[in-house]
């Protein structure tokens, strides 16, 4: 792995995922020459450009909708350094009121030099709260990725915005 240098890499997408949302995203990277090959970690900023929902039924969610989404990354500067695709499917919907969705999500974090896959839970998509999801490979410098995402809701109401911290082991 090359160290990320000034575009600093750092969505979901979840979709993150999932529910990423634009963010002058503060992209950090602890890497370094030195440091090749060990733990580093990527802070990025987050936000939706697209996101779409498919019910299968009508009304709230329900086991088995889908969500499509597409975000941007930036860096602390607002400098566009990547983007998420992913997509998440509903495991668990909402059958009575207080009940917790859940959606299992696939997120592709695209950044300067490759790409990262992660997979991963997402609880309670209607709160916005935070998520960690497994980075389970990525091509080019991240092509024997390992980690976490983490990814913290910054602003609820549109733009959403999410900070993701990716830790990479």
């Amino acid at each position: 792995m090359r160290p990320i240098g000034a575009a600093c890499l750092g969505t979901a997408t979840l979709v993150t995922l999932l529910a990423c949302t634009p963010v002058a995203a503060a992209a950090t990277d602890t890497g370094s020459a030195q440091a090749r090959d060990k733990a580093r970690i990527i802070t990025v900023l987050g936000e939706v450009q697209q996101l779409t929902r498919f019910p299968v039924t009508t009304g709230s969610v329900s086991q088995g909708d889908q969500v499509v989404v597409r975000s941007v990354l930036t860096d602390e500067a607002g400098n566009t350094v990547g983007e998420t695709h992913g997509t998440c499917t509903t495991t668990r919907g909402i059958i009575q009121p207080g009940d917790e969705e859940a959606e299992q999500c696939l997120v592709t974090y695209t950044l300067p030099g490759g790409q990262l896959t992660v997979q991963g839970m997402y609880f309670n998509y209607l709160d916005q709260g935070p998520f960690d999801n497994a980075i389970t490979g990525g091509t080019g410098e991240y092509k024997k990725a390992r980690g976490w995402v983490h990814s913290d809701t910054i602003r609820t109401t549109p733009p959403v915005k999410r900070r993701f911290t990716i830790h990479l082991v």
